[in-house]
C-alpha cells in the first residue's frame, strides 16, 4: 500500500470579529471617529493579553458619504483605514458609528441632516437588520432621522436638547448622563465621552469581563493611579497639605508593607494616639487601621491586575505576613477573593498562555 500522506495539523479557528462601519461625511468631526478606533485598538490589545491569539477582535471600516470604503490614506493615517492585522471581516458590519459633525447652530445641523437623508435611510435599514448604532453629539440627528428610534433615549449636550426635542418629540433624553445605552442605540454627549462609548460597545460585543478590563484602563481612576505609584517601592506620594491626617496618610502610603503600629503612626503625624484616632474618626469615619487596609487592598488590586506574582507574594508586598489574613481582608474590602479578582480584572493572560509548546 502506498504510504499515506502526512496529515497536517488543522489550522486553529479564526477568532470571532465584531466590525464597526464608520461613514464619514464632508461635515464630520473626524477626530471622534479616529479616537474610537484608537480605543478599539486598545480593546483588542487587552483582549489578546487576557485571552491569547484566540481572543475575539473588534474591526472597523471607514466609509465615505456614499457608503463606499475609503481608499488607503498616507502616513500614520493608514492604520485608521485598516485594522491592526490588515484584515477586514467579510461578514456584514454589526454596528455603525456616526460621529458628530461641524455645524454652528441648530439650523445648520438641520441642513446637514437634510443633505444626508440617504445615510439616515441606510441607518434605518441597519437597525432593522439588528445592527447597533453609535452616535456622538449631534450625530444623533442623523440617527433619529431614520424614524426607527421613537421611544428610545438619547444623550446629547445640553445646548442641543431643545432643538432636538422639537425635531424628534418621540425620543427621550438621558439627562445628567454622559452616555445612553438604550437597546440598539449607544449615544454619548461629547467627544470627551467617546471612551464611555467604546467601553459600552466592548460590553455588548465582547462581554462584561473584557469591558471591565477596558474600563480599568480607559476610564479615569485616580485612586488606582495613586495606588500604582505606591506599588513602586521607590516612589511615594507626598502630602499635599501639612495636617495631622495628611501626615499620617503619607506615612501609611510610604510604609504599606510594614507592620501596623498606632504608636509609630501617631509619632509620624506628631500627635498623640488619642488625637490621631479622633482625626480619623471625624474626617474619614474610620480608624487608621481600616484606612490602612483600604490602601493595602488598592495596591493589591493593581498588583493582581498587572503582575503574575503569586497571591502570597502580593500579600507580603502589601504588609500581610499571613496570606490567609490577607485573603479575608481583601474579600471584606472588595467583595471577592484575590484569585477571583485577578481572573476578572487581570490585564494579561495567565502564565500558561505564554508557554511555548515544544512538540
Amino acid at each position: 500500500m502506498p504510504p499515506s500522506p502526512l496529515s497536517l495539523p488543522a489550522a486553529p479557528p479564526k477568532p470571532p470579529v465584531f466590525r464597526v462601519d464608520i461613514p464619514l461625511l464632508p461635515e464630520s468631526a473626524v477626530g471622534s471617529a479616529l479616537q474610537l478606533i484608537d480605543l478599539l485598538r486598545g480593546a483588542n490589545l487587552l483582549a489578546s493579553l487576557r485571552l491569547g491569539a484566540q481572543a475575539p477582535r473588534l474591526a472597523w471600516r471607514l466609509l465615505d458619504a456614499e457608503g463606499l470604503p475609503l481608499a488607503p490614506l498616507p502616513g500614520p493615517l493608514a492604520a485608521y483605514v485598516t485594522p491592526d492585522d490588515g484584515t477586514v471581516a467579510p461578514a456584514p458590519a454589526q454596528a455603525l458609528l456616526i460621529p458628530s459633525f461641524h455645524a454652528p447652530d441648530i439650523p445648520a445641523i438641520r441642513a446637514v441632516a437634510a443633505r444626508h437623508q440617504a445615510l439616515s435611510r441606510q441607518l434605518g435599514i441597519a437597525l432593522d437588520a439588528g445592527q447597533k448604532l453609535l452616535t456622538v453629539g449631534n450625530g444623533a440627528w442623523l440617527a433619529a432621522q431614520s424614524g426607527r428610534l421613537n421611544g428610545r433615549q438619547a444623550c446629547l449636550p445640553w445646548f442641543y436638547i431643545a432643538g432636538f426635542e422639537r425635531d424628534f418629540p418621540g425620543i427621550g433624553h438621558s439627562l445628567g448622563q454622559d452616555l445612553s445605552d438604550d437597546g440598539p442605540w449607544l449615544s454619548c454627549a461629547l467627544p470627551s465621552n467617546v471612551n464611555l462609548l467604546a467601553i459600552a460597545l466592548v460590553r455588548q460585543a465582547l462581554g462584561p469581563e473584557l469591558a471591565a478590563a477596558c474600563e480599568t484602563v480607559m476610564a479615569p481612576d485616580h485612586q488606582r493611579a495613586r495606588a500604582a505609584l505606591q506599588a513602586n517601592a521607590q516612589q511615594h506620594i507626598p502630602a499635599t497639605r501639612d495636617s495631622t491626617l495628611a501626615r499620617a496618610i503619607a506615612w501609611m502610603e510610604a510604609h504599606l508593607d510594614q507592620p501596623y503600629s498606632l504608636d509609630r503612626l501617631a509619632e509620624a503625624a506628631s500627635v498623640s494616639t488619642r488625637t490621631l484616632l479622633r482625626h480619623f474618626q471625624q474626617e474619614l469615619s474610620q480608624s487608621p487601621l481600616d484606612h490602612l487596609h483600604s490602601l493595602r487592598c488598592a495596591r493589591a488590586k493593581v498588583l493582581l491586575e498587572v503582575t503574575l506574582e503569586s497571591v502570597p507574594s502580593i500579600a507580603v508586598a502589601c504588609g500581610y505576613a499571613d496570606p490567609a489574613a490577607f485573603r479575608r481582608i481583601f474579600v471584606r474590602y472588595t467583595g471577592m477573593a484575590p484569585a477571583e479578582y485577578r481572573k476578572r480584572h487581570a490585564l494579561r493572560a495567565p502564565r500558561r498562555r505564554w508557554r511555548v509548546e515544544v512538540k
